[in-house]
């Protein structure tokens, strides 16, 4: 089920790609591991939209880190296309983890969703601790109401 221009979830953040020849491997599409990467660098963009950059992190010794990441690949992206990769904070327990989501889409057609669990953590120590107050209150006017069915 998509909502408007074939996104998933309200509001999404997006960042609009363009598959070039570095992305494309044996298979003639774009890599698997160039989604991770497209996916690491919008949730940077998101966060650093949202106020939260990695000095802001570093300062506060702090940061969201994956603890499990799963990536649906749905169907390839090629050589020129022009894509679109949506993300969204979907879920906050208010302490510790978090949820953020992707959905790299081309037209109203989905090629990958993915989903990553994040857990706060303590920079120097790389323990969990709770989130700062400062990532509770840049995060969670953004989180967004998951409604989707998954299929």
């Amino acid at each position: 089920m998509s909502g408007a221009g074939g996104f998933d979830f309200p509001r999404p953040f997006t960042q609009p790609l363009v598959v070039e020849v570095s992305h494309i491997d044996g298979l003639n599409h774009a890599n698997n591991a160039v989604y991770v990467q497209w996916c690491e660098a919008i949730a940077w963009a998101h966060s650093e939209a949202l106020g939260l950059s990695i000095s802001d992190y570093r300062q506060l010794d702090r940061a969201m880190a994956i603890h499990k990441a799963e990536y649906d690949y749905l169907k390839p992206a090629l050589l020129a296309e022009h894509l679109t990769l949506a993300t969204w904070l979907t879920s906050s327990d208010g302490k510790l983890n978090m949820t953020r989501q992707f959905q790299l889409i081309r037209g109203q057609e989905t090629l990958m969703r993915g989903q990553w669990r994040l857990v706060c953590i303590e920079m120097s120590s790389g323990r969990a601790r709770r989130m700062p107050p400062a990532f509770l209150q840049a995060y969670e006017p953004a989180l967004v109401e998951v409604t989707r069915e998954e299929g």
